[in-house]
């Protein structure tokens, strides 16, 4: 059974322009896939602890030396690697805030980012095998061409963290000038239609 992992980000509900593109998504994908199982991870009702000391003293501790105590500081973390590694295809949604992503996926990066499960010691990346899809909203547009497409940040930070884990195989699909739906300038619909081709080959690829 081939696994969809998404992660949504948006505490907007139905009038998150991410969210709507992810149920695009992942309709085509089930169409696609008919055995498939979709995983949600809503960091909007997964509230994630930023690092703190404690919780690096139990990472940093090695495996056989973690206390009851330190395992119970690792366990949501260890969840969400287990979540990750699962997975046959990785679909983050996110809107982004001031040029870059949002601080409940970075809280999210945090804790998937682990020495030794998603992270060799060596530095290399442990996911092999797995592809990711990075539907964005933005207001701003930052595509090829754009005259602010050097803040697209986030797309450069989603790739490299991706990278760095081993995940390689990258589609992003762009949802910029999405400030037009919030100003009643044009509708939902009409803004999802420019972006079904590229949903759905996402999707099926």
């Amino acid at each position: 059974m081939t696994q969809l992992l998404v992660v949504e980000t948006s505490p907007r509900g139905d009038a998150s322009i991410s969210r709507q593109m992810t149920r695009c998504f992942v309709e085509e994908w089930l169409a696609a896939h008919s055995d498939g199982n979709v995983v949600r991870r809503d960091l909007a009702q997964t509230i994630l602890p930023q690092i703190t000391a404690e919780w690096l003293q139990a990472y940093f501790t090695p495996p056989p030396q973690l206390t009851e105590e330190l395992k119970a500081r690792l366990s949501l973390s260890d969840s969400l690697v287990a979540e990750l590694l699962a997975a046959d295809h990785l679909v983050i949604a996110t809107s982004v805030y001031n040029y870059n992503i949002p601080s409940a996926l970075k809280a999210w990066i945090d804790h998937i980012v682990r020495k030794g499960l998603t992270l060799g010691f060596d530095g290399k990346g442990l996911i092999k095998g797995k592809k990711a899809t990075v539907l964005l909203a933005s207001g701003g547009v930052y595509t090829e061409g754009s005259p602010i497409r050097d803040r697209d940040i986030a797309t450069q930070y989603l790739r490299l963290i991706l990278n760095v884990i081993g995940i390689t195989e990258v589609t992003f699909v762009a949802g910029g000038g999405a400030k037009a739906v919030d100003m009643h300038e044009q509708t939902m619909g009409s803004f999802l239609s420019k972006l079904q081709t590229e949903l759905q080959k996402a999707a099926v690829h």
